[in-house]
């Protein structure tokens, strides 16, 4: 692994940890995912007490407590893990093909064109079907015109034309919701907060959550040396010229997988590299990719548990929730790295 700051980081990289120190660390997070899959399966907006949860998740109990369990609970634990793991595993690609640790999925331009799509359809009182079209419409949309007026200019460029796009696909929200009938306005200002109850059938991002990280970490050590540098890439026999595009593309559709799955949610994909980085001690994409896609589940389920039961029986959007936890977390990482720098 290339030891000399691969990515662009604000704090030096201490020694790496032994592997037994990897394992420790790696259970410690298995263990906080099946805590926050206990967490969510037992408990909710519905008292059910303990002992019938259980026994309505081994597929006992009554008619309504497996309904709660298996048919609501269920699913939207599926979709946060699947969707938080997609968004922190577009975090990682980002951070190492623009070599920023700033970077992040919705820098792309990718949820603002899902966002017009889904939008447009919502305003439209369409099904859900329709909505989720949309978006995937609106997503790609978005992706061939970022890649276009980005193509040829290296990583800067494609990163300006993401933020560009980003902020006109955000400009034309903002006068669809203006001129949006008033019922309709609560469902759309949900979806584009973030809203696991949108995702039903969670099969597809679960899917492509393990689709994305097994390429990943397939690839680990050509992103290892994308992260390092154009100049160290070329010297090695890197074919940035057609590795840049790969990349781009792959997460810009994880993203698009992960926006019409669940709207907008936020902080995921920039903070949770961050964490896995810093627990880690390692910038090794081996271990970043799949420690990453673990924590960014857990924590978008566990951002739906309690969005789901702060103020029950109302639910919160769970972008809400993402950016209260992640904007502090962010910040106390910026201050880490400028003490480390001292």
């Amino acid at each position: 692994m290339n030891r000399s700051r691969s990515l662009a980081w604000a704090h030096r990289e201490a020694p790496l940890p032994s592997p037994r120190a990897h394992w420790l660390r790696a259970g410690a997070l298995l263990a906080l995912a099946a805590a926050v899959v206990l967490l969510s399966l037992l408990s909710g907006s519905a008292d059910l007490g303990l002992e019938r949860a259980l026994h309505a998740l081994f597929g006992g109990a009554d008619q309504a407590a497996r309904s709660i369990v298996l048919g609501l609970r269920l699913p939207r634990l599926a979709a946060g893990f699947a969707v938080g793991g997609l968004l922190a595993l577009a975090g990682v690609l980002l951070q190492a093909l623009f070599r920023n640790p700033l970077a992040d999925p919705y820098v792309l331009g990718v949820s603002g064109g899902a966002a017009v799509g889904a939008v447009l359809a919502l305003t439209a009182s369409a099904a859900m079907l329709l909505v989720q079209g949309a978006a995937v419409c609106g997503a790609l949309g978005a992706i061939l015109v970022v890649y276009a007026l980005g193509r040829g200019g290296g990583p800067a460029r494609l990163l300006l034309a993401g933020v560009a796009v980003a902020s006109a696909c955000g400009a034309f929200v903002t006068i669809l919701l203006a001129g949006a009938d008033e019922s309709k306005v609560r469902g759309i200002v949900f979806w584009l907060a973030g809203d696991l109850s949108w995702a039903s059938d969670p099969g597809a991002s679960l899917l492509a959550a393990l689709v994305a990280l097994a390429c990943a970490v397939l690839l680990a050590r050509p992103l290892n040396v994308l992260a390092a540098g154009e100049l160290r890439a070329r010297s090695v026999g890197l074919d940035v010229d057609r590795w840049r595009p790969m990349v781009y593309l792959a997460a810009a559709a994880i993203t698009a997988i992960a926006v019409v799955s669940a709207g907008t949610v936020g902080f995921v994909g920039l903070v949770t590299p961050h964490c896995v980085r810093l627990i880690f001690r390692t910038s090794d994409h081996r271990v970043v990719a799949p420690a990453a896609a673990l924590l960014g589940g857990t924590l978008l389920a566990a951002a739906d548990w309690f969005a789901r039961t702060a103020v029950s029986p109302r639910q919160l959007p769970v972008g809400a929730i993402t950016a209260l936890i992640g904007a502090p977390v962010f910040i106390g990482l910026l201050r880490a790295g400028a003490r480390a720098l001292k």
